[in-house]
């Protein structure tokens, strides 16, 4: 009779740990499921994007986000006069399309640039110019192929 009390004694036991362990697993595949979905995707952050090769060399310092991008733009291209200036633009949908002032040869000028933002990297892009030469004529065809993405580095 010990024994046998004993056995249903182990049995409920045994059935009230599996019931623990369930109860358990599923507390911890929600937990799971909540911190996966807290998880930030990438962005646009503050801080350098760089190319750097061939002898040429790109950096956009991001010194702003808020309800507009600011920062400085900087090109050094191989056999071609560097220039350095502002950015101030805005991010929607990935692009970040904005005015590019800057300084090159003397002169002040001014002209739109775009960047798809791509994981860690902007990637420039190029399309067909208004009359003025400074603006895209159509921001729905501008085309993000430039050889040259900015990879999101350490700022000099």
């Amino acid at each position: 009779m010990m024994k046998k009390s004993m056995v249903v004694v182990l049995l409920l036991f045994a059935v009230s740990s599996c019931k623990n362990k369930e109860k358990e697993l599923e507390i911890t595949e929600e937990t799971t499921e909540e911190v996966i979905a807290q998880v930030p995707s990438p962005g646009l952050e503050v801080g350098c994007y760089t190319y750097d090769a061939g002898g040429s060399k790109v950096v956009m310092e991001i010194t702003q986000i808020n309800d507009s991008v600011m920062g400085q733009l900087n090109y050094a291209l191989k056999e071609k006069d560097g220039n350095t200036g502002i950015f101030k633009g805005v991010l929607k949908d990935s692009v970040l399309i904005g005015s590019y002032s800057f300084m090159s040869e003397g002169f002040q000028s001014s002209r739109e640039v775009a960047f798809l933002l791509k994981g860690n990297q902007l990637v420039e892009g190029y399309g067909e110019l208004d009359d003025t030469g400074m603006a895209f004529k159509d921001k729905e065809t501008i085309n993000f192929t430039s050889s040259m993405p900015l990879i999101k580095s350490e700022c000099d």
